[in-house]
């Protein structure tokens, strides 16, 4: 099944979760679909088994809190940052609970996390203005670079380079063999006082990055040359919410969540909106990703949601 205009406006809740008491702040598919963890401000972690669709398991990270949570390339870890207490990484084992390793450093809080496609290669972004690259065999820090305002990172698709938003107006590209040398592609973008940059995606072709911002919309730009190809809007962010945009796995369409609770969706190439689906969200949908092996996606606010198509295209 291919995903085209009309299975996209023909996807519907097929089941809502539950099982947290505060927003779900970040959730991450298994590289083969089998599951999804969401992280939340309620200190817990929930894994859902998405071929059965239900909760597996919960654990808690009552101490240091838990946000960014993302899945390795080891089956059952992951890493994921803390907003209690300290700022340091943990890297956790699901199957016994117990933590592998630690990765201190930052001095504020992390806003960015993201994992190699390809290897044990991690970076992450914090608010005291630096970007730092790990090693998960490893507690100390592998690289660090110093920027000048607070940064969004992201790996490409085939982990060679990295992207980093800085200061909200800039984008600035990595080979991650070299990064020490400084960036060798700099996109400026133009500077938009009314809201900052929260996200920056690639696309699973490695043409396009999606920049997302905690205002009413996201731009797509072209990842060789920086040009702006579009501007997504008309979806409700007036309290200036930090919403997860995401590409389908086909990296044709885009889309976002928004505080009313529907998600709305475009056409990459053409940038019209294809759909506005109604998840019935009590909330602000704070996290929207596709399932990377599966026709379905998931949404989250306090609630986790699970989407599927209903016609056959």
């Amino acid at each position: 099944m291919k995903l085209t205009d009309n299975v996209l406006r023909s996807f519907r809740v097929a089941k809502v979760f539950r099982e947290n008491s505060d927003k779900i702040n970040c959730f991450d598919f298994s590289p083969n679909g089998e599951t999804v963890i969401s992280s939340s401000d309620d200190d817990s972690i929930v894994l859902y088994d998405c071929q059965e669709g239900k909760p597996k398991r919960t654990l808690y990270s009552k101490k240091y809190g838990v946000d960014l949570i993302r899945y390795t390339h080891a089956a059952n870890t992951v890493v994921y940052s803390s907003n209690k207490i300290d700022d340091t990484i943990r890297y956790l084992s699901l199957h016994d609970n117990k933590y592998i390793r630690y990765f201190p450093g930052h001095m504020k809080r992390v806003v960015a996390l993201s994992m190699s496609p390809v290897d044990d290669t991690f970076i992450s972004g914090s608010l005291d203005k630096t970007i730092r690259l790990w090693d998960l065999r490893s507690p100390n820090c592998q690289g660090l670079m110093h920027l000048q305002g607070k940064p969004v990172c992201s790996f490409d698709p085939e982990g060679l380079i990295f992207a980093a938003g800085v200061n909200s107006e800039m984008v600035k590209l990595y080979d991650l063999r070299s990064f020490d040398k400084g960036p060798f592609a700099t996109f400026k973008m133009q500077y938009d006082r009314s809201c900052e940059w929260t996200g920056l995606k690639f696309s699973n072709d490695g043409k396009l990055i999606l920049i997302s911002t905690n205002g009413g919309f996201i731009r797509l730009i072209d990842a060789f040359k920086g040009a702006v190809l579009h501007t997504f809007g008309g979806y409700n962010n007036s309290k200036a919410v930090t919403l997860e945009a995401s590409f389908t796995p086909d990296s044709q369409f885009i889309m976002i969540g928004s505080e009313d609770g529907k998600i709305h969706v475009w056409n990459g190439e053409s940038g019209m909106k294809v759909a506005v689906l109604d998840g019935k969200h009590t909330g602000p949908i704070t996290c929207l990703q596709f399932n990377p092996k599966f026709m379905t996606f998931a949404s989250a606010c306090s609630n986790m949601a699970f989407w599927l198509p209903t016609v056959d295209d």
